[in-house]
Order: C-alpha cells, then sequence, then structure tokens
C-alpha cells in the first residue's frame, strides 16, 4: 500500500484547499497523537511554524486535534524547522510538529512530522497514520477529564539561538567579518541575524519583514539577486540564503558567486576528515549531486553514497550507516553530530568557521572543485498523476535509454518526477556541455510531447 497523504517531506498543498485545511489538519492531529500516544504519562506535541498567513488556519486545527486525544501541546511560534526537531528532543515530547511549506509560495503550506527521538517519521510510520485517518477516529477521542491542554513556550527561540551559537568553535569569533543574510521571511526572520551578531558578524539583513504574503517572494535560497546585490554593493564577506523554514542553506562569495550545498559538502567532509572527526568514511548524498563532488571526495579518499532526492532519506542512510555529514545540491546539510535533520544555520556556522580558521576569502574557502556541466528541465503536466503516467511511456523510455547510451561512461542521465508538483525533472550531467545539453533537450521534448498528447 502506498501513501496518498504524505510525500517526499510531508504533507503539502495549497492552503485551504485539500489536503492543507482546517479538516483535514485535524484530523492529521488526532491520528499522529493516537499514533504516538504510549503509556500512562501526560502526552506531550510541539508545534512550530513559519510565517505563511494559513499558518494560523493549521495551527488552531492541529492543536484541536491533538487535545482532543489527550495530548498536552506546546506551542514554539515562528521558528526553523531544525529547531522544531531539536525542542522535540530536548522537551522529552512525544511527537514534533513543523508547518511549513519550505521553498514554496505562501499560497502552499505543509505539514511535517517528527517522532520522539527528533527524527522525521518513516514511510511505514506514515502510512500507519493514513490507516488511522481511513478507518475514522472516534474511538480515539478522550473523555472531558482526560482533554489536553496547550501553552505557548515563551523562551522557544532563545533555546534554539543558544544551542545553535554552542555548535560554533569556542576559540573562534565572527568579528570583523560582514555577512549578508537573506532570511526568506520566513521562520529565521529573527533567530538567524541574533545568532551572527551574537558571534561577532557585522550583518547585513535581507528578508526580515513577513508580512504573511511575502515569504520566499523574490528572496531566500531560491531568489538569490538581492543578496548577490547586497554582497557587492555593502563589501560582504559572504551571502547567506535561507529558505522558508531554514532547513537549507545557499551561499555567494565576496564577489556575488553562488554556492551551492555540494561545494559546502565538499568544504565540510575535508575539514572533519582532517581533524578524525569525519564518520561512515564520506558524504551521504542524493542522486542530484553534481559527479564533481564525488571526484573532489575520491581524490580525499572518501567515498559518495547516494540516495533518492529528499533529506529524509539522506538521514536515514546516515543513520543505518554510521555516517555524520549529509545532504543535498539544493542545501539541506545534515551535520549529524549535532542534529537531526537539515539546519541552514548550523551549515553556515560551519563555513565561517572555516573562512575565520584559514584567513582566507569565500571563493577560496569554498571552491573545492569544478563542477561538471549539469543542466536540469522542469517539464510542468497537468497533474502528478499525469507525470507518473508519462514517465510510464514508452516513446519517454526510449528517449530515456537513447540519451543514457550517448552518455555512458562519460556523464549520466536522471529522471525523475517532483514528490511535491505535476513536474518531471529532467537531469543529465558530463564534462561535454554540448552534449548534455542535446541529451536533456531531446528528452525534455519527448516527455513535452507525450504529456500534450496525452
Amino acid at each position: 500500500m502506498t501513501r496518498k497523504l504524505f510525500g517526499t517531506d510531508g504533507v503539502r498543498g495549497t492552503a485551504n484547499t485539500e489536503p492543507m485545511t482546517a479538516e483535514t489538519a485535524l484530523k492529521l492531529g488526532m491520528s499522529a497523537g493516537a499514533q504516538f500516544i504510549r503509556g500512562d504519562h501526560r502526552h506531550v506535541v510541539v508545534i512550530g511554524k513559519d510565517t505563511r498567513l494559513s499558518g494560523y488556519l493549521l495551527e488552531p486545527a492541529l492543536t484541536a486535534g491533538f487535545i482532543s486525544v489527550g495530548m498536552d501541546v506546546v506551542l514554539l511560534g515562528p521558528l526553523p524547522t531544525p529547531a522544531v526537531a531539536m525542542l522535540t528532543r530536548s522537551l522529552r515530547a512525544d511527537l514534533g510538529v513543523m508547518i511549513s511549506a519550505s521553498h514554496n509560495p505562501y499560497q502552499d503550506n505543509g505539514i511535517k512530522l517528527f517522532g520522539p527521538d527528533g527524527f522525521k517519521l518513516s514511510d511505514e510510520v506514515e502510512l500507519e497514520i493514513e490507516r488511522r485517518m481511513d478507518n475514522g477516529l472516534t474511538e480515539s477521542r478522550v473523555g472531558p477529564d482526560r482533554l489536553g491542554r496547550a501553552r505557548r513556550l515563551d523562551d522557544a527561540l532563545g533555546r534554539y539561538i543558544e544551542y545553535v551559537k554552542g555548535t560554533f568553535p569556542k576559540h573562534l569569533r565572527l568579528d570583523g567579518l560582514k555577512i549578508a543574510l537573506d532570511c526568506a521571511n520566513g521562520a529565521a526572520y529573527r533567530v538567524a541575524p541574533t545568532v551572527l551578531w551574537e558571534l561577532g558578524a557585522e550583518v547585513v539583513k535581507i528578508g526580515v519583514e513577513p508580512d504573511g504574503l511575502n515569504i520566499n517572494r523574490n528572496c531566500g535560497s531560491l531568489h538569490l539577486d538581492a543578496l548577490r546585490s547586497a554582497v557587492v554593493t555593502h563589501g560582504a564577506d559572504l551571502g547567506i540564503a535561507l529558505d522558508g523554514d531554514a532547513d537549507r542553506i545557499v551561499m555567494c562569495d565576496e564577489h556575488g558567486a553562488i554556492i551551492d550545498g555540494d561545494q559546502v559538502m565538499a568544504l565540510i567532509a575535508q575539514n572533519l576528515a582532517q581533524q578524525g572527526k569525519l564518520k561512515g568514511g564520506g558524504v551521504v548524498a542524493t542522486v542530484m549531486s553534481n559527479m564533481g563532488l564525488e571526484k573532489f571526495l575520491k581524490s580525499l579518499k572518501l567515498g559518495l553514497l547516494r540516495t533518492p532526492v529528499g533529506d529524509r532519506y539522506v538521514m536515514d542512510r546516515m543513520r543505518a550507516d554510521g555516517f555524520n555529514l549529509g545532504g543535498e545540491q539544493s542545501g539541506h546539510i545534515i551535520l549529524g553530530d549535532f542534529a537531526t535533520t537539515g539546519d541552514g544555520l548550523l551549515a553556515a556556522l560551519q563555513v565561517l568557521a572555516a573562512i575565520v580558521e584559514l584567513k582566507k576569502p569565500a571563493s577560496q574557502v569554498l571552491t573545492l572543485f569544478k563542477p561538471f556541466p549539469q543542466i536540469l528541465v522542469n517539464v510542468r503536466l497537468d497533474t502528478p498523476q499525469h507525470a507518473k503516467a508519462v514517465l510510464e511511456d514508452n516513446r519517454v523510455k526510449a528517449a530515456i535509454d537513447a540519451g543514457e547510451g550517448t552518455l555512458d561512461g562519460v556523464g549520466r542521465v536522471l529522471i525523475r518526477k517532483s514528490g511535491t508538483e505535476p513536474l518531471v525533472r529532467v537531469m543529465a550531467e558530463g564534462e561535454d556541455e554540448a552534449l548534455v545539453k542535446r541529451v536533456v533537450d531531446s528528452i525534455a521534448d519527448t516527455v513535452r510531447g507525450v504529456g500534450q498528447a496525452g
């Protein structure tokens, strides 16, 4: 049985439209709460959110659902996703919830769930939660004397700030560094500038005035023009862009050149290996990471293990095989010694520590390998089901086979459907950019043609 409600990163959709409605959020709260009620102790769930207007819709609905099955609710307010994961463990909660659609525009929202260990739920547990919702939730309701209570944790922001600062080497400071910081008008708009300033940096702030509708709008990790301009205009040493829930990071150097997650992982892996602290003999990344990263790690006698797209799958592999570093090219960086999920702020501090320690500019510290030319084309279709059907068409399969044959031994092809949008992603990479482009264009044209015909 496959999951119907949960995608690659929780539940996601357009706000006030199924499944992102108050009714479904209420049922999800009841079902997830019932799933994690074990024993006679007072059960607790923590709920955080980003800055979307629809958070005001989903937060009380989820709260009512949890209270109805006897769970106490601790409301954190706007905080990064990794802060919710950290506080779930710190408060010994039975469940953690983050209301966010990450890098998506304000119209969308999502619900991510964390177990008591702070890790995202497995596919199996998510499937069981869906089963409970399908089978009716009447029996999960408790009597009037056993209803849960809700309270707000006033120092949630301060707890996370101190936790993040504690991961920065104690003998170092950021004094003298000027950092341009784009918080995407999202969940980290207060915590990220505070952390960098308290560690000594001068901070040029962008995207720190959320109004409920401007999260990720022309700012954040997917829209870097404002950050690059700020770096050059203010003479900053580095630019840092977070996404809406601050679990990913993209950077730019002092010249405004973009630095993606692969370069960040290369730097952190090299530093940890030199210190004898890298576990597992390498890095866990996804199928999207550049072949240049793989070649660089190989030069250090380190391996690169690939997983499907999604930081949850990276974390699963890290846990299974004993790795403490993993991530995605898109900027999810997981530092297993400190966190149970991607954390943009933690990753930024690791990079900043290297810049301070090496006394070199970001352009040198963060350019450890030359990426192979990599081309990605997104083909939009009508529905996710349509995207799946197109990929099963024999004409598309033949085009993919032809592309793989063309790049055999000199590159690779990766075709997948998006887990959150009706898109087919066509990607290829190799040392010959013109050849890679021909392969991608050929496959994308075939996908587009089959999609229109269907």
